[in-house]
Order: structure tokens, then sequence, then C-alpha cells
């Protein structure tokens, strides 16, 4: 869709040269003769970016920017001016404008500018997004599931949110790290400021410094403009490095700083620049071994784990693997505009029965293929991906089968009482150990003992 910029300029000449360049740049263009026309453009929910003379006659363009700011807070203004001084340009951005140029201008620097606020109401739109999410999340219980091991993990988050404090999020690949950090930072302080993430390993790290902390003008060949970095997008609010065990050991010296100063430089400035951010990270990597093989900086590793969020696998939450399942039936059934009411409880056993190395993102992918490989309006273990039905073909010999006379209901007690035997069984009777061991509390497998009305053999310890 093509982005739409307003030009607010008093000189005709400008307005056209501008125009001109955008235009040709793939912009839709408005132009507002002054200030107090301008104001009436932001009534037009397409618009993406505003270029704002300084000095016009009436209202003037610090007047105009803060009244912007106060009707719409997400729209980024650029501030384009003759009279370039900094004191011009301090009160311009403390009136809330997100960049500065001065005339003359190149073209192109024109276009890095619009394209930089055009990415930056993409950051700030798609944090609105976030919150609502992770707010739609955090009105389900404990964070999508009911086991104790979310629910400990509720807990740790309610302990830290609040603060500043530097997080280290940690678990295997697919457990939803990013989505634990999302809710800290929504149920900080700072849930009204940017949420900004950036993933250690997608970057070069020839290209992650300026990433990470922008540079200047003629910092290097083909920096035609300022840019901002992810750090100055944060201000405020939160940085996300995901994927930290992969930060080249340079920059890992130039992160330190930040986090024991709290300020930066762009690359190509000497201008220090505070860095008011709280930092959230997350791998899937043993930080401390990296430690002990010199590959990861240990002054960093204790910056970063100040406090330590260990995120379980889906192994250990067997209570929650249903109701993500069909949480995720529901969701990607409305997506995909196929009308699939519901898994069957033969198949959602064989999921319960499987070990999902891949955590929640494999679970979510097993429901979308199963959903889109299913002819009717049901899940059954036929539509289930191969890797997820070999469970229940390795499991079929200790599974009893289901007998003529027999209703579905009476075989799901059969094998729920033979899986809780085993379970005692292979843990010496310890009732505790055998629920973790089911992926369920303990007082959930005393209910079930009881119902089921399984006597506790002492040949079990």
């Amino acid at each position: 869709m093509k982005r739409t910029v307003l030009v607010v300029d008093d000189e005709q000449n400008m307005q056209t040269v501008m125009r001109m360049i955008l235009e040709a740049a793939g912009y839709g263009v408005q132009v507002a003769d002054g200030a107090r026309e301008g104001l009436k453009h932001l009534t037009n929910p397409n618009l993406d970016v505003v270029l704002s003379d300084l000095k016009m006659p009436g209202m003037g363009g610090e007047e105009f920017i803060r009244l912007c700011r106060e009707e719409r807070p997400d729209l980024p203004v650029i501030v384009v001016t003759a009279h370039g001084t900094i004191r011009s340009a301090v009160q311009s951005i403390n009136a809330g404008a997100t960049d500065y140029l001065t005339k003359p201008f190149e073209p192109e620097e024109l276009e890095i500018a619009v394209h930089n606020a055009v990415k930056l109401r993409d950051i700030l739109h798609e944090n609105q997004r976030l919150r609502e999410t992770v707010t739609e999340s955090l009105a389900r219980p404990g964070l999508i599931g009911t086991s104790q091991a979310v629910q400990r993990l509720m807990d740790e988050i309610r302990k830290v949110a609040p603060y500043r404090t530097s997080v280290l999020i940690t678990g295997e690949s697919g457990t939803g790290k990013e989505l634990v950090a999302r809710t800290i930072h929504e149920m900080s302080p700072r849930r009204e400021r940017p949420w900004v993430a950036i993933n250690c390993s997608a970057i070069p790290h020839d290209l992650m410094e300026s990433e990470l902390f922008g540079y200047v003008k003629g910092a290097f060949t083909g920096a035609a403009q300022n840019r901002l970095g992810r750090l100055e997008q944060a201000q405020g609010g939160t940085l996300f490095l995901d994927e930290i065990g992969d930060l080249a050991p340079e920059l890992q010296v130039k992160l330190l700083r930040v986090l024991q100063e709290r300020e930066f430089s762009p690359v190509g400035s000497d201008q220090v620049r505070s860095a008011d951010v709280r930092f959230l990270a997350a791998t899937n990597r043993d930080l401390r071994d990296l430690v002990r093989q010199g590959r990861f900086r240990e002054d960093l590793f204790y910056r970063l784990d100040v406090y330590s969020i260990l995120v379980p696998p889906l192994r250990d939450r067997g209570e929650d693997i249903i109701q993500l399942a069909e949480l995720f039936l529901r969701e990607i059934s409305q997506e995909a505009d196929k009308p699939v009411r519901r898994i069957v409880p033969a198949a959602l056993q064989v999921l319960q029965h499987y070990q999902w190395p891949g955590n929640v993102r494999e679970l979510r992918n097993a429901v979308e293929r199963s959903l889109l490989s299913c002819r009717g309006e049901e899940i059954g273990v036929p539509d289930l991906p191969e890797a997820v039905r070999g469970t229940q073909a390795r499991d079929s010999a200790c599974t009893p089968e289901l007998a003529g006379d027999q209703d579905l209901d009476s075989w799901l007690a059969d094998v729920e009482r033979l899986a809780i035997l085993k379970a005692l069984e292979s843990c010496g009777g310890i009732q505790a150990h055998a629920a973790r061991q089911l992926g369920i509390s303990e007082r959930s497998l005393w209910h079930r003992i009881k119902k089921l009305n399984i006597q506790i053999s002492r040949s079990f310890t």
C-alpha cells in the first residue's frame, strides 16, 4: 500500500520540490500552505508522516508539532527548515519531532528521512498490536495454560516486571521466550513506551553495530543521512535482545558499556547519548558454557543475568497441551477460513503423549498442518503429522485396545490408569515425582488415583 506524506510549508517552491521527490520515490503526497491548514489533514487515518517547516506565518512549527503529538501521537513529524541552528533542532525534538532536515537538502536525504519515519511508525503500530495480543494472552488463565510450570513462570514474571532490572530468559527453541519478554514489558511501568526487538543471529555481524547504535551522516559509504538505531528507538521503553548468545565478541564489549554506563554513541559520532532502556535478553544456548569456552564475556553475562527466568518446555506442561491445541485450532481455523470444529479425543490423546521437541511452535505447526489435511469438520488421528502419529504406534504395545462392547470413556479410564501405574512404578511410588513425569499437579494425581481406585502397592517402593 502506498504511504502518504503531508508537506506543511508556506513556500510554494518548496512544496513543489518535496512533492516531486517523494512522488518519484513512490509516496502519496498531500500539501498544506501552513500549520493551521496542516492540522485539518490530521483526521486522515492513512497519513503516515508529516514534513513541517519551522518558521511559518501565524502558527509556528513548534506549536504545530506539539499539537500533532497531542492529536496523533503515532504520527512521526520531520522538521524541514532553513534555520538550521542547534537550538532550533533541540526545540523541535523537545516539541516531539522525530527527525530534522536543513534546507537545502539532497533528494536522498529527504527519502531516507521519510523512510526511517515510516519504519518508526510501523514499530509504534506493531507495539500497539503486541500490547493487544499480550493483553489478550494475559486474560487467559496463566499465560495460555494452567499447569504448575506455567503458574510458576507467571509468578516469576510478576516479581520482576515492575522494576528496571535486566532479565535473561532461557529455554529451548519454540517455548515462547519472546512472549515472556513481551509480557514483562506489558506488565511494567514502561508499557506505554516503545517495545523494540532485535535478533542477534539474524543480522550480519558487520551490520549489527549500526543496527543497534544507529549512525550519523557520512559515517561510512552510503550513510547519506542520520539513522536511529534500535537503542534510540527504544528510549524510555524496552529493548529485547533475542539470541544474545550469537552476539559478536566486539559488540559484546560495546553492549557491556551501555549496560554499565547507560550511554552510547552512534557509529561515526563522538556525541554521547543517554540510554534510558530496559534490557531483556533471551537465548536457547548455555551462556555459562559459552563463558567457559571464552566465547561470551563473563562480565556481560552477569550484567544480563541479574534475574533469570527459565521457560519450561512443553513436555513439562502436559496439562496445557489440549488447551493450547484447541486455542490454536480456533485461531488457525479463523485465519484459514476453514470451519474445523474440534480435535477428536483420540487425536488429543496422541498430542498429549508426544514429547514436542519443537515445543509450542511445533504444536502450533502440527495443528495447522492437521487442519489443512482434514477433509471434514474434525481433526482425527490420521490427520496428524506422521512424526506425531508415530508416538501412537510406539506406545500401542502397552496401550489397551478398545473392546467391541466398551465405550470410549471406560477405555480412556483404562489408558489413564495404566499411565499412572507406569509412572508410579518408574518413580518408586513417589507421587510428587510421578505427577511431574505425567505433567500434572500432585493434587490432580491424588484425585485421579482416588477416582480410578488405584491401590498404591508397596512393590512400588
